[in-house]
């Protein structure tokens, strides 16, 4: 299918932006109604715009009128709760899909690079019209956690990792870029996840934000990341025996 890919996400598939510099009441995030839905660990969700304005996170073609991951409806409930987030999961302009806060719990790298996974953004997306990528936006302040890409899960040279203090903002087009979160710490982690249609609005936030398309990752032991990934391996090979085929290779709905 043919559609419009923003320029700067074709060298590494990701863009890191200025930090989002005015603060967030932690309030309203802790306020919202979650959903028990899990995704690259232990986690929940809670939408803010989703298919038909419910509180739920199917992907839009489960709805009554299939359609892509564009045009959200927002959930008026949460929306009263959360104003902020709202204002800042538009303030690209661009059109927006899914827009939730995920909550993750602590983890090991092991964890995450056994949960990195491929977003399922594109489905149903008409010929012509933007990909659909995911902007991130960290809300809870953890500088020692990591945003883990790579552009093949099994291979430890292909990755990247992007530190989260508060405020941390990038876009990937995690449709192409396996992707997980390693967190550390002993409170949950949240995190403001919008689906976005590349195009000139979407573009043009981008630019204003001071965009680096290349990050170096801090430094990593090599045997520690040897035998994290030696486990991560492990458990994918004992769940694909399991189920019968490999689960990794599913695009995620999240």
């Amino acid at each position: 299918m043919s559609h419009y890919r923003m320029p700067i996400l074709e060298e590494t598939g990701y863009v890191v932006l200025n930090p989002y510099p005015d603060p967030i009441d932690p309030g309203e995030w802790q306020s919202l109604a979650y959903v028990d839905w899990k995704s690259s660990g232990d986690t929940r969700f809670a939408p803010l715009a989703s298919a038909e304005g419910e509180i739920e996170c199917n992907g839009f073609w489960h709805g009554r009128l299939p359609r892509s991951d564009k045009n959200g409806v927002w959930i008026t409930s949460q929306v009263a709760k959360a104003p902020t987030l709202v204002q800042r999961a538009q303030q690209s302009e661009a059109n927006v899909g899914r827009c939730r806060v995920i909550e993750l719990q602590p983890n090991s790298y092991a964890d995450a690079l056994y949960n990195s996974h491929l977003d399922d953004n594109n489905r149903l997306n008409p010929d012509g019209e933007g990909w659909v990528v995911r902007c991130f936006m960290q809300l809870t302040d953890n500088p020692d956690s990591y945003m883990v890409l790579r552009r093949d899960v099994d291979d430890p040279a292909t990755e990247t990792r992007i530190a989260l203090p508060v405020g941390a903002q990038l876009v990937v087009d995690s449709e192409r870029m396996w992707h997980s979160v390693w967190h550390v710490g002993n409170e949950p982690r949240h995190c403001l996840i919008t689906s976005l249609e590349s195009g000139p609005e979407l573009e043009k936030w981008i630019f204003r934000n001071d965009p680096i398309t290349c990050v170096a990752s801090d430094p990593m032991d090599v045997a520690y990341g040897a035998e994290q990934q030696d486990r991560a391996r492990q458990r994918r090979t004992a769940r694909t025996a399991h189920y019968g085929y490999d689960p990794t290779n599913i695009r995620s709905e999240a």
